[in-house]
């Protein structure tokens, strides 16, 4: 009945070269902290950054008769222009106001009279 328990079920011995060794894991921790740092930046943060300045970038060169397409879809060419705010017009007198930040992308000019 030993020998049974003796195979399923082994001593544990404190190996002492093993648990000396694996106390200088501190350089291996920060390696991996760094790898882990520099993973998320260039897979997250940096992308996010460089959208928003090409967002930042496409707002400010908003100019009045230029085509644009908002985020939900609509499309038109801007009459009137603000800070924060474009007068979109989407057909012969109908204007609706808008926020600038909704935009999401300039048109190519004629591409609103090649649609209708």
């Amino acid at each position: 009945m030993e020998q049974i328990f003796n195979f399923f079920l082994t001593s544990a011995y404190a190996d002492t070269q093993a648990a000396q060794a694996s106390q200088g894991g501190g350089l291996s921790f920060a390696l991996m902290l760094a790898i882990l740092f520099l993973f998320v930046y260039f897979a997250i943060l940096r992308p996010q950054t460089k959208r928003a300045k090409e967002q930042q970038t496409l707002l400010g060169s908003l100019a009045k008769g230029d085509e644009v397409i908002t985020a939900g879809g609509m499309l038109g060419r801007i009459s009137k222009l603000t800070d924060q705010y474009i007068v979109l017009t989407i057909a012969n007198n109908v204007d609706i106001i808008m926020q600038k930040s909704t935009v999401v992308n300039v048109l190519p000019k004629g591409t609103l009279k090649s649609i209708e």
